[in-house]
């Protein structure tokens, strides 16, 4: 967001502030939730300062998604019962998105904050219709537009053989979830590294034929056994 230098910038100081954050407090005690947002606002602050200090970056902003996978050492108990803690923490701010992949069914995770999903949400216009919206592009939340940012953050349990896609707007705005899916689909079910490089460089291709209008970022994430 604000322009290609500010955009290109901002996306930049987001992921490398956010990952260092999180990285530098590794063995804190602290919830995980607490530290995920810490790094986001760390990420936040970090852009919007830069914004001050540069008139012509005024406005910069980026949307983010992230997922930590979190050792889990003690299960609580209640009732009797062993109750296991979230091993996987999804973070996002804006419109980019986390798909799950499980059993050859595409799930998607999160819920862009975005004006045309709180339209969707409310009833004033169908699924197809945001597709196909003028104003699908206008995003509600992103880090470093503001002095602060609320980001959405969800545990979940994992199961082996998950895979995870995290993707910028730029793949999702010129592919639909069923175009996604059969990409998906054809990595054989003995995850390897190169099958996840060669379906991400099929979904960049495949948007790129739709358009590419805008930048395309995927990152595709295997659970194994370990």
């Amino acid at each position: 967001m604000g322009g290609v230098a500010g955009g290109e910038l901002a996306s930049h100081l987001a992921a490398e502030t956010f990952l260092s954050h999180l990285i530098s407090n590794e063995s804190s005690t602290v919830r995980v939730q607490t530290r995920i947002n810490a790094a986001v606002q760390a990420a936040n602050r970090a852009i919007f300062q830069q914004a001050q200090q540069t008139p012509q970056l005024a406005g910069m902003g980026t949307t983010l998604v992230g997922l930590l996978h979190a050792q889990v050492e003690v299960a609580s108990r209640t009732n009797g019962r062993g109750v296991e803690p979230p091993a996987l923490w999804l973070v996002h701010v804006g419109d980019s998105r986390c798909y799950l992949w499980r059993g050859h069914e595409l799930k998607r995770m999160t819920s862009d904050h975005s004006l045309v999903e709180e339209q969707v949400r409310a009833g004033q216009i169908t699924p197809e219709q945001a597709i196909e919206s003028p104003m699908r592009n206008l995003i509600t939340r992103a880090v470093g537009s503001q002095a602060t940012v609320e980001p959405e953050i969800h545990g979940y349990r994992p199961q082996r053989d998950d895979l995870y896609l995290l993707a910028s707007d730029g793949l999702t705005g010129e592919l639909q979830d069923k175009e996604i899916a059969e990409i998906l689909d054809r990595i054989p079910d003995m995850v390897t590294q190169p099958a996840l490089h060669t379906a991400c460089r099929e979904l960049v291709q495949a948007a790129n034929a739709k358009g590419g209008g805008d930048n395309i970022t995927v990152l595709l994430v295997a659970l194994g056994s370990d």
